[in-house]
Order: C-alpha cells, then structure tokens, then sequence
C-alpha cells in the first residue's frame, strides 16, 4: 500500500531498532514521509542510511531526540514543520526498563521510567497538537504494553504504561473535535531483540505461557499501528489494541 499516507510526515520516536524501526519501515513502505528519532546516535544513524538505501533520502529522515527533554522536543518538531511539513502522525514508541520488585527500586528507576514512557510521549503530544489542529487532522498512536494491566516486577513500568493509556483516552476526548485521533498499542510478548536476549529458560517459559504458544512479530505490531495511524482510522479512537495472541484474556503472568 504505497500510497497509503500519500505523502504524510510520521515522527516514530525510539526508532532505531525493534518494535519502532519496524513500525517505522511499515510506515515508509505505505508512503510516508518518516522521521526517526532516538536518543542512541550511533544505533540512529545506520538505521537511517539503510532505511534511505530502501526507501529514499528524501522519504527517511532522522533526529537525535531525548523525548523527557520537553524544549528539544518542541524545537523538533518546529523544525521538521519548516524542513518537511508539519507532523500528521505521531508514534509514541521510546520507552525504557529498569524492572525489580517495589522494596528494591529506587527513586531513579521509578523516575527515569516515568520520565521516558509516560512524560516523553506527553511532551510529544503537546508539540504536534498546535498544527494538527490547525489543519484538523491528526494521528497520534502511543506505544503502550500488556503490562498496563499490570505485572509483578514492574511496577514502574506499568505504571508508566497504564498511565500512557490514560492520556490516551484523555486526549482522545479532547481532540476528536479537531480531526485527531489518539489510540494505544499493547504489544505483549513480541519477538524483538530484547526478548532474545533473556535467559533462554526465562524465554521458553514466557513462550510456553502464550495460548497461541509462540510470540507475536515486530511485523504483526507494525500492521496495526500504520492501521490507528492511516485514514482508514478516522472513526477509532480512545481504544487499546492488545495484540499479545489472546494472553490479555487469560493469567496476567509476566510479559
């Protein structure tokens, strides 16, 4: 679907690798215009170069951006406004970890989680809204996980998550009016670079949890986001999308 953005700038933040270069490549393959901001330069940059060799130097950009930095995010988003044209899709996909039970985490890793996943995305939000209101459209589509239902060993990180799902929803009351949509992705347990870097006993155990008994794809997350982020979408907001293969519908085990 080459055409499916005809064009339109997306800004996918945390995208130079995993779950954000695949959305960000879907994105590009469908038409759009994508930029690619994260905070690791040298992971950004080949990111970019190869992304380019695919799809153009004109139709793949990149930008180092630390989203908890709230004035390097607004100038960003200024900039790309005059460079490409004003935002029309927003993803919310840079996020962090720093898991332990409540008793052993400190004050820096329940705030440097909050910092990235639910304060990043909103610094993002409130810097793209201006001109898709001016415009009257817009899509913004926030990367959430299933751990907004919460699990054991994370409470930062799904609270950060189940806060992200709240300004969803949040801003999907307050936007509608103007043409721009916001919804969340819930990805649950997905074959990323992260999830093969666990013990292999801890990996087959997750798996072995999963009711379809084997892991979702970075291509299968992708496809529902270009989905909330297309015009197909106009009518769907406020709503989680969980795409774990059913595992939201049975135990909340570890994700």
């Amino acid at each position: 679907m080459a055409d499916r953005f005809g064009g339109r700038v997306a800004l996918v933040t945390g995208a130079a690798q995993g779950i954000g270069l695949g959305i960000a490549t879907r994105l590009a393959a469908d038409g759009a215009t994508v930029v690619l901001a994260d905070r690791n330069p040298d992971a950004l940059q080949a990111t970019a170069v190869e992304m380019a060799e695919q799809f153009g130097p004109d139709r793949v950009h990149s930008r180092r951006l630390d989203v908890t930095e709230s004035a390097r995010v607004a100038e960003t988003v200024d900039e790309l406004a005059h460079e490409l044209g004003p935002v029309d899709v927003l993803v919310n996909n840079a996020g962090i970890i720093r898991d332990g039970w409540v008793d052993n985490l400190t004050d820096h890793d329940w705030d440097a989680v909050l910092a990235v996943n639910l304060t990043g995305a909103f610094h993002c939000c409130r810097a793209v809204v201006p001109t898709m209101k001016e415009r009257a459209y817009g899509r913004i589509v926030n990367i959430a996980s299933r751990a907004w239902m919460g699990n054991p060993g994370q409470s930062n990180y799904s609270a950060s998550k189940a806060g992200l799902v709240g300004l969803t929803r949040a801003l999907a009351l307050e936007l509608v009016k103007f043409g721009i949509t916001v919804n969340a992705v819930a990805p649950g347990m997905i074959d990323t670079p992260m999830a093969q870097s666990l013990k292999p006993e801890v990996l087959k155990r997750l798996v072995a949890a999963q009711p379809g008994g084997r892991m979702g794809t970075i291509a299968e997350v992708a496809s529902v986001v270009t989905y909330l982020a297309s015009e197909e979408a106009s009518f769907v907001t406020g709503q989680v999308v969980n795409v774990c293969g059913g595992k939201s519908l049975g135990m909340r085990g570890v994700a």
